[in-house]
Protein backbone atom coordinates (compact mmCIF):
# COMPACT_ATOMS: atom_id res chain seq x y z
CA UNK A 1 0.00 0.00 0.00
CA UNK A 2 2.66 2.06 0.67
CA UNK A 3 4.79 1.53 -2.59
CA UNK A 4 1.38 2.52 -4.43
CA UNK A 5 0.75 5.62 -3.19
CA UNK A 6 4.21 6.97 -3.24
CA UNK A 7 3.68 6.55 -7.42
CA UNK A 8 0.50 8.78 -7.28
CA UNK A 9 0.05 11.91 -9.03
CA UNK A 10 -0.14 14.13 -6.04
CA UNK A 11 0.46 17.60 -8.13
CA UNK A 12 0.51 18.32 -11.91
CA UNK A 13 2.41 21.61 -12.81
CA UNK A 14 2.11 22.67 -15.85
CA UNK A 15 1.60 25.88 -17.90
CA UNK A 16 -1.03 27.16 -20.62
CA UNK A 17 0.24 29.71 -23.22
CA UNK A 18 -1.87 31.73 -25.13
CA UNK A 19 -0.60 32.03 -28.83
CA UNK A 20 -2.85 35.05 -29.64
CA UNK A 21 -1.54 37.25 -26.89
CA UNK A 22 2.00 36.36 -27.31
CA UNK A 23 3.66 39.50 -28.83
CA UNK A 24 7.27 37.86 -29.48
CA UNK A 25 9.04 40.08 -27.14
CA UNK A 26 11.13 37.67 -25.55
CA UNK A 27 10.85 38.55 -21.99
CA UNK A 28 10.16 35.30 -20.67
CA UNK A 29 13.92 33.88 -22.56
CA UNK A 30 15.28 37.05 -20.83
CA UNK A 31 13.55 36.35 -16.89
CA UNK A 32 14.30 32.53 -17.58
CA UNK A 33 18.23 33.26 -18.25
CA UNK A 34 18.30 35.48 -15.10
CA UNK A 35 16.39 33.76 -13.20
CA UNK A 36 18.26 30.44 -13.58
CA UNK A 37 21.27 31.68 -14.56
CA UNK A 38 21.62 30.24 -17.48
CA UNK A 39 25.13 31.42 -19.44
CA UNK A 40 25.97 33.09 -22.46
CA UNK A 41 28.93 33.75 -24.67
CA UNK A 42 30.13 36.85 -25.95
CA UNK A 43 29.40 35.40 -29.78
CA UNK A 44 26.07 34.03 -29.78
CA UNK A 45 25.68 33.36 -33.56
CA UNK A 46 26.39 29.84 -33.61
CA UNK A 47 23.29 28.37 -32.04
CA UNK A 48 24.07 24.77 -31.86
CA UNK A 49 25.71 25.85 -29.05
CA UNK A 50 23.34 28.58 -27.40
CA UNK A 51 21.60 27.63 -24.22
CA UNK A 52 18.19 29.18 -23.88
CA UNK A 53 15.62 27.30 -21.24
CA UNK A 54 12.81 29.20 -22.93
CA UNK A 55 12.91 29.65 -26.44
CA UNK A 56 10.41 31.60 -28.98
CA UNK A 57 9.95 30.84 -32.42
CA UNK A 58 7.96 32.34 -34.95
CA UNK A 59 6.17 30.45 -37.52
CA UNK A 60 3.98 32.21 -40.86
CA UNK A 61 0.97 30.85 -42.90
CA UNK A 62 3.31 30.79 -46.16
CA UNK A 63 0.24 33.42 -47.09
CA UNK A 64 1.13 36.39 -49.47
CA UNK A 65 0.20 39.59 -48.02
CA UNK A 66 -2.77 40.92 -47.15
CA UNK A 67 -3.17 37.06 -45.99
CA UNK A 68 -0.02 37.12 -44.35
CA UNK A 69 0.17 36.23 -40.51
CA UNK A 70 2.63 35.21 -38.15
CA UNK A 71 2.88 33.28 -34.57
CA UNK A 72 5.36 33.38 -31.80
CA UNK A 73 5.43 29.70 -30.12
CA UNK A 74 7.50 29.96 -26.48
CA UNK A 75 8.74 26.66 -26.00
CA UNK A 76 9.80 25.71 -22.65
CA UNK A 77 10.80 22.16 -21.21
CA UNK A 78 7.72 20.03 -21.85
CA UNK A 79 7.75 18.32 -18.61
CA UNK A 80 6.85 14.92 -20.75
CA UNK A 81 4.43 12.64 -18.32
CA UNK A 82 4.69 9.68 -20.69
CA UNK A 83 2.13 7.83 -23.05
CA UNK A 84 0.36 6.73 -19.87
CA UNK A 85 1.37 9.26 -17.48
CA UNK A 86 3.59 6.77 -15.59
CA UNK A 87 6.90 9.07 -15.83
CA UNK A 88 8.78 7.47 -18.94
CA UNK A 89 8.60 10.04 -20.75
CA UNK A 90 11.45 10.11 -23.62
CA UNK A 91 14.71 11.60 -22.12
CA UNK A 92 13.80 9.74 -18.18
CA UNK A 93 13.50 6.27 -19.99
CA UNK A 94 17.02 6.61 -22.04
CA UNK A 95 19.64 8.33 -18.98
CA UNK A 96 22.16 5.38 -18.47
CA UNK A 97 22.72 7.79 -14.97
CA UNK A 98 19.66 8.34 -14.07
CA UNK A 99 20.62 11.84 -14.30
CA UNK A 100 17.19 13.14 -15.18
CA UNK A 101 13.76 11.93 -13.24
CA UNK A 102 10.13 12.38 -12.97
CA UNK A 103 8.49 13.50 -9.78
CA UNK A 104 5.41 11.92 -9.06
CA UNK A 105 4.60 14.81 -6.37
CA UNK A 106 5.06 17.61 -8.80
CA UNK A 107 4.87 15.67 -12.35
CA UNK A 108 8.29 18.01 -13.13
CA UNK A 109 11.20 16.23 -15.05
CA UNK A 110 14.31 17.13 -13.09
CA UNK A 111 17.96 17.12 -14.32
CA UNK A 112 20.89 16.34 -11.83
CA UNK A 113 24.00 17.50 -13.08
CA UNK A 114 26.30 15.83 -10.69
CA UNK A 115 24.73 12.41 -12.18
CA UNK A 116 25.07 13.92 -15.67
CA UNK A 117 28.00 12.62 -17.69
CA UNK A 118 27.27 13.91 -21.22
CA UNK A 119 26.44 10.74 -23.15
CA UNK A 120 23.18 13.47 -24.45
CA UNK A 121 21.07 10.46 -25.21
CA UNK A 122 18.60 12.88 -23.73
CA UNK A 123 18.85 15.10 -26.27
CA UNK A 124 18.64 12.72 -28.79
CA UNK A 125 15.54 11.14 -27.26
CA UNK A 126 13.43 14.49 -26.41
CA UNK A 127 11.57 15.69 -29.77
CA UNK A 128 11.11 19.24 -28.76
CA UNK A 129 14.69 20.41 -28.62
CA UNK A 130 14.49 21.38 -24.97
CA UNK A 131 17.70 19.90 -23.76
CA UNK A 132 21.09 22.05 -23.84
CA UNK A 133 25.09 20.81 -23.68
CA UNK A 134 26.91 22.47 -21.59
CA UNK A 135 30.37 22.97 -24.02
CA UNK A 136 32.01 25.12 -21.54
CA UNK A 137 32.20 26.15 -17.85
CA UNK A 138 30.44 29.37 -17.26
CA UNK A 139 32.35 33.10 -17.13
CA UNK A 140 30.06 35.78 -16.15
CA UNK A 141 31.63 39.17 -17.17
CA UNK A 142 33.16 41.32 -13.93
CA UNK A 143 30.76 42.32 -11.47
CA UNK A 144 28.00 40.35 -13.62
CA UNK A 145 28.50 37.45 -11.20
CA UNK A 146 26.75 39.75 -7.80
CA UNK A 147 23.44 39.30 -10.01
CA UNK A 148 23.61 35.32 -9.75
CA UNK A 149 20.69 33.77 -8.12
CA UNK A 150 21.78 32.25 -5.13
CA UNK A 151 18.94 29.69 -5.25
CA UNK A 152 20.41 28.00 -8.22
CA UNK A 153 23.62 26.80 -9.24
CA UNK A 154 25.57 27.07 -12.03
CA UNK A 155 26.19 24.45 -13.71
CA UNK A 156 29.57 22.79 -15.47
CA UNK A 157 31.07 22.01 -18.32
CA UNK A 158 30.23 18.68 -19.80
CA UNK A 159 26.97 18.09 -18.73
CA UNK A 160 22.95 19.06 -20.12
CA UNK A 161 20.54 21.66 -18.85
CA UNK A 162 17.06 22.61 -19.60
CA UNK A 163 13.78 24.40 -17.81
CA UNK A 164 12.92 23.16 -14.58
CA UNK A 165 9.63 25.30 -14.18
CA UNK A 166 11.59 27.09 -11.67
CA UNK A 167 11.79 24.28 -9.11
CA UNK A 168 13.82 25.92 -6.76
CA UNK A 169 10.67 28.31 -6.30
CA UNK A 170 8.41 25.17 -5.71
CA UNK A 171 11.48 24.08 -2.74
CA UNK A 172 11.02 27.73 -1.24
CA UNK A 173 7.31 27.80 -1.33
CA UNK A 174 7.24 24.55 0.39
CA UNK A 175 9.37 25.56 3.09
CA UNK A 176 7.42 28.33 3.58
CA UNK A 177 4.27 26.50 4.27
CA UNK A 178 5.85 23.63 6.02
CA UNK A 179 7.03 27.02 8.40
CA UNK A 180 3.33 28.06 8.85
CA UNK A 181 1.87 24.52 9.20
CA UNK A 182 0.43 23.99 5.74
CA UNK A 183 0.82 21.12 3.35
CA UNK A 184 -0.24 22.73 0.63
CA UNK A 185 0.52 25.30 -1.79
CA UNK A 186 -1.66 28.73 -2.85
CA UNK A 187 -1.72 29.12 -6.80
CA UNK A 188 -0.13 33.00 -6.13
CA UNK A 189 2.85 30.81 -4.11
CA UNK A 190 4.67 28.89 -6.63
CA UNK A 191 4.77 30.78 -10.30
CA UNK A 192 7.57 30.66 -13.09
CA UNK A 193 9.69 33.21 -13.27
CA UNK A 194 8.36 33.85 -17.10
CA UNK A 195 4.82 33.56 -16.13
CA UNK A 196 5.53 36.55 -13.72
CA UNK A 197 7.39 38.20 -16.99
CA UNK A 198 5.07 38.36 -19.67
CA UNK A 199 3.96 41.23 -20.47
CA UNK A 200 1.07 39.93 -22.26
CA UNK A 201 -0.14 37.92 -19.91
CA UNK A 202 0.17 34.81 -22.49
CA UNK A 203 1.47 32.62 -20.00
CA UNK A 204 -0.78 30.79 -17.45
CA UNK A 205 0.99 28.30 -14.21
CA UNK A 206 -0.13 26.35 -11.97
CA UNK A 207 -1.50 23.09 -10.77
CA UNK A 208 -3.42 20.92 -13.86
CA UNK A 209 -4.95 18.15 -11.15
CA UNK A 210 -6.78 21.51 -9.19
CA UNK A 211 -9.82 22.55 -9.97
CA UNK A 212 -9.46 25.84 -8.26
CA UNK A 213 -5.47 26.76 -10.62
CA UNK A 214 -6.44 28.33 -13.90
CA UNK A 215 -4.96 26.19 -15.78
CA UNK A 216 -6.66 23.39 -14.78
CA UNK A 217 -9.92 25.23 -16.54
CA UNK A 218 -7.92 26.81 -19.26
CA UNK A 219 -6.40 23.31 -20.66
CA UNK A 220 -9.83 22.20 -21.24
CA UNK A 221 -10.83 25.07 -23.58
CA UNK A 222 -11.81 24.07 -27.27
CA UNK A 223 -8.75 25.59 -28.57
CA UNK A 224 -6.15 24.19 -25.97
CA UNK A 225 -3.83 21.82 -28.27
CA UNK A 226 -0.02 20.33 -27.76
CA UNK A 227 2.74 19.72 -29.39
CA UNK A 228 3.21 17.07 -31.14
CA UNK A 229 0.56 15.13 -29.51
CA UNK A 230 0.48 12.62 -31.99
CA UNK A 231 3.66 11.08 -30.50
CA UNK A 232 1.76 10.18 -27.21
CA UNK A 233 5.00 12.02 -24.94
CA UNK A 234 1.50 13.81 -22.80
CA UNK A 235 3.48 17.00 -22.46
CA UNK A 236 2.52 19.60 -19.48
CA UNK A 237 2.25 22.45 -21.41
CA UNK A 238 -0.94 23.05 -23.57
CA UNK A 239 -1.33 26.04 -26.03
CA UNK A 240 -4.26 27.78 -26.80
CA UNK A 241 -5.04 29.53 -30.83
CA UNK A 242 -8.06 30.19 -32.84
CA UNK A 243 -6.09 30.06 -35.70
CA UNK A 244 -6.39 27.01 -37.56
CA UNK A 245 -3.14 27.02 -39.51
CA UNK A 246 -1.38 27.63 -36.18
CA UNK A 247 -2.72 24.32 -34.51
CA UNK A 248 -2.20 22.59 -37.65
CA UNK A 249 1.67 23.90 -38.21
CA UNK A 250 2.30 22.89 -33.91
CA UNK A 251 0.28 19.37 -34.41
CA UNK A 252 2.97 18.47 -36.73
CA UNK A 253 -0.03 17.64 -39.60
CA UNK A 254 0.59 18.11 -43.25
CA UNK A 255 -2.11 19.51 -45.16
CA UNK A 256 -4.00 16.40 -45.56
CA UNK A 257 -3.54 14.71 -42.68
CA UNK A 258 -5.64 16.70 -40.03
CA UNK A 259 -7.59 14.86 -37.49
CA UNK A 260 -11.33 15.18 -37.85
CA UNK A 261 -11.36 15.73 -33.52
CA UNK A 262 -8.82 18.53 -34.06
CA UNK A 263 -11.07 20.52 -37.00
CA UNK A 264 -13.75 20.02 -35.47
CA UNK A 265 -12.47 22.40 -32.81
CA UNK A 266 -12.43 25.04 -35.19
Amino acid sequence: MKQSSTHQQKNKYGMVIDLDKCTGCGSCMVACMAENNVPFRKDETDKTKSITWMRVYKINNDKAFPDADICYVPRPCMQCGGMHDDGHSPCVSVCPAVATDYSHETGIVSQIYTRCFGCRYCMAACPYHARYFNWWDPVWPEGMERSLSPDVSPRMRGVVEKCSFCFHRYQLAKDKAFVEGRDTLKEEEYQTSCTEACPAGAITFGDLNDPTHAVYKLRQSKHAFRLLERLKTNPKVYYLTTRNWVRKSLDNYLPDEMPQTAAAHH
